[in-house]
């Protein structure tokens, strides 16, 4: 398996979470970048006028925050050049996150996911000389243990324990 499709395999085991993150990404980004970025610049121009800037920030991030939209716009009108560089720094370390996510969703081996199993050894059903298809302790997808079977009918089931 290679690394493309392994990548494959991630994002589709992911992409409901990706999509998720996606829309919380742009909310904050509406809800937050754009008041912390009109008022970084609102403390700029203080700074320049000779106030304080952390007072002037505080202040405007307090106010804008109760009215996002309009800080938006302001943003989209005043202050576009500022929004772009934070939005583009908010979208890269974001992204890093959920690069970070998908690495992590990576199938450890080629067999993950599959069912596996001594039925898919036999061929041509003749598993089914002890195996009933459709009646019976489940064992596989395909494959039960009929409980009214004569003789010996112990199964051994071996499944790997995980602990930490």
């Amino acid at each position: 398996m290679g690394f493309f499709e392994k990548l494959r395999l991630a994002i589709r085991k992911i992409r409901i979470k990706l999509i998720a993150y996606a829309i919380i990404m742009l909310v904050v980004a509406v809800i937050g970048l754009a008041p912390f970025t009109v008022s970084i610049e609102a403390g700029n121009l203080a700074r320049e006028a000779g106030d304080d800037f952390w007072t002037t920030f505080y202040e405007q991030l307090f106010k804008n925050i109760q009215q996002p939209i309009s800080s938006l716009g302001i943003c989209f009108g005043e202050y576009l050049p500022a929004f772009l560089n934070a939005l583009k720094w908010y979208i890269l370390i974001l992204g890093l996150f959920a690069l970070v996510g998908i690495i992590k969703s990576f199938p450890k081996h080629e067999f993950q996911d599959i069912e596996n199993g001594s039925s898919d050894w036999s061929e041509n059903g003749e598993q089914y000389a002890v195996l009933s298809k459709n009646k019976g302790i489940i064992l596989a997808e395909k494959n039960r243990l009929p409980v009214d079977k004569r003789g010996n009918v112990n199964v051994l089931v071996v499944r790997r324990i995980r602990c930490w």
